[in-house]
């Protein structure tokens, strides 16, 4: 067992060096940026996500794991081969030894931190490396490593291509079915916070299957952002990469509005100026964080699970739901909403994918198509008692 195996693992510190004149940097002709060790470089690539908190700290997650296993290799970014690459993506797949790599405490400031949660599923690690490729290259431009060790993928686009011909992480329509019954159960206390903690859960895993949000979207959701015109109701959301764009709030996701506001002791129409939290903390008037709301997603999950489990449920639901995180719900929605028959171009919409600017010219001249297709998405999961009003 070496040295490097049986010490501590903790979180890098991710900093910016102080300004200093370019001769102090190792090699001024040929490294662009203030830098004086790999965290500090990958600090510097880092910050061209500054805009994008989420995006920032995934990919910093990212970056951080390679830089420990690199640590623990006893090599620097620059001296990483072809070789080390496979072997790096095995490791991913079986982060070993696990008391060293993998824990459930995420707060990194807590000794019992890990790097991991567990092994990376084959979607995860193609992701990891789609974006540890864009860092070697942007590393190879600021002149700090030499060479790029994903360009010599003779399979290159095959492994990074993280597309697959099915989506596989989402909920089967019986187990989304049983689910949902499942969120209208009368919460286990007799008192008014677990009312409202019960409603909450509700209300958040209904958002995100009927609108097919990001959980980043979703927490920084405004009551303002839902709206009518010419009698319909859409919601304004400005997603991945800063893009706004408006997608159709079908009657079902109207009326869990609806009751999520009685709840809240408001009116059932979101006011122009209300620029409130649609999503709240437990005493009601707070907004919540994307790390919050995603823990409050992934604890319904687990709760279901262990329901389901109780029920004597079919093991592999019991498994698919101890599996899910809240992107599934994201997945879910879409898979759903293309079996029943919505048009692929509206979906890439609702989706708010990279190529929403080719197919957001169908926004307004077939807006009211888009829009009746969508309205049958969710038809049934809560009562509308909104059509008159």
């Amino acid at each position: 067992m070496t040295l490097a195996s049986t010490t501590a693992l903790t979180p890098l510190t991710f900093e910016l060096p102080e300004p200093r004149s370019t001769s102090a940097l190792s090699s001024p002709s040929a490294v662009h940026i203030p830098a004086r060790n790999d965290a500090e470089a990958v600090s510097q690539w880092l910050m061209e996500y500054r805009e994008s908190p989420r995006t920032f700290r995934h990919y910093r997650k990212e970056a951080e794991r390679l830089l420990l296993w690199l640590r623990d290799q006893s090599l620097t970014l620059d001296q990483m081969t072809r070789e080390h690459l496979d072997t790096f993506e095995r490791f991913l797949a079986d982060p070993t030894p696990r008391e060293r790599w993998v824990g459930s405490v995420s707060r990194r400031s807590d000794p019992a931190w890990r790097p991991f949660r567990g092994p990376l599923s084959p979607a995860s690690r193609r992701q990891t490396l789609v974006i540890l490729q864009g860092l070697l290259s942007w590393l190879l431009e600021a002149g700090w490593v030499s060479h790029n060790p994903f360009r010599l993928m003779r399979n290159k686009r095959q492994r990074l291509d993280n597309r697959t011909a099915t989506v596989e992480r989402y909920l089967e329509r019986p187990l989304w079915n049983w689910l949902w019954q499942w969120l209208q159960r009368p919460s286990a206390g007799q008192i008014p916070s677990a009312d409202y903690a019960q409603a909450r859960r509700r209300f958040a895993v209904g958002f995100g299957y009927l609108l097919a949000p990001r959980v980043s979207e979703m927490a920084q959701a405004r009551m303002n952002d839902f709206i009518e015109r010419e009698g319909r109701w859409w919601w304004r959301v400005v997603g991945k990469g800063q893009k706004a764009a408006q997608v159709p709030v079908p009657p079902a996701m109207r009326a869990l509005l609806t009751q999520w506001r009685r709840t809240l002791g408001l009116p059932d129409i979101p006011a122009l100026h209300e620029e409130t939290p649609v999503l709240r903390a437990l005493n009601g008037r707070d907004g919540i964080t994307d790390n919050q709301l995603y823990r409050l997603l992934r604890q319904t999950f687990q709760q279901a699970a262990a329901a389901l489990e109780a029920e004597e449920g079919d093991p592999r639901y019991i498994q698919q739901l101890r599996m899910a995180t809240p992107h599934w719900l994201r997945h879910t929605a879409l898979t759903h909403q293309a079996q029943s028959g919505v048009e692929m171009r509206y979906l890439a919409q609702t989706a708010r994918h990279s190529r929403l600017d080719t197919t957001a010219r169908y926004l307004h001249t077939e807006a009211e198509e888009w829009h009746e297709q969508l309205s049958h998405h969710g038809q049934g999961l809560v009562q509308d008692d909104t059509a008159h009003q």
